[in-house]
């Protein structure tokens, strides 16, 4: 069983390139083995645009991933054994019980803020962004290394 930090090490090698691990947290994530309802100790990571379930195995990983635009709700809970967190998408859902490491809360909120349309209508709104900071740099405010940092940053996030 691998621990918090080690399965945060190994999880950005199978992120893209310009992906970040923004939150995370630790627990034990319902999966299936072998068609078995079963249970598998890793992180949950949110990065600009997606969640992230990862778990090193012995021989091997587990990754599962869930885009924004596609998660309708997601709940906490805290019981005596640790925190949940439940998110649901159209036929699907995924559940990290047993949380004590890391930073669910603050995992939640940005999912929150994220999911579903609110996703699409920022990314919607990227172009523009872009639009605007080629009228800076056209204007002299913002020099062209400034607006090429900005530009791949906002693309990134599509």
């Amino acid at each position: 069983m691998a621990t918090y930090s080690k399965n945060l090490k190994k999880v950005k090698e199978h992120l893209d390139f310009s992906e970040k691990i923004i939150f995370s947290c630790y627990g034990a994530f319902k999966t299936k083995v072998m068609g078995s309802d079963s249970q598998r100790n890793g992180v949950f990571i949110a990065t600009e645009n997606r969640i992230v379930f990862f778990a090193n195995k012995l021989i091997g990983y587990q990754l599962e991933s869930f885009y924004f635009e596609k998660i309708s709700s997601i709940e906490m809970s805290k019981g005596i054994m640790g925190k949940k967190i439940k998110f649901m998408m159209s036929n699907n859902s995924a559940t990290m019980k047993w949380i004590l490491l890391g930073e669910p809360e603050k995992l939640v909120n940005f999912v929150r803020e994220n999911m579903g349309d609110k996703y699409k209508k920022v990314n919607d709104d990227i172009p523009k962004q872009i639009r605007k900071l080629s009228d800076l740099r056209d204007d002299g405010i913002l020099s062209n290394d400034e607006f090429e940092s900005k530009k791949l940053e906002l693309l990134s996030k599509m």
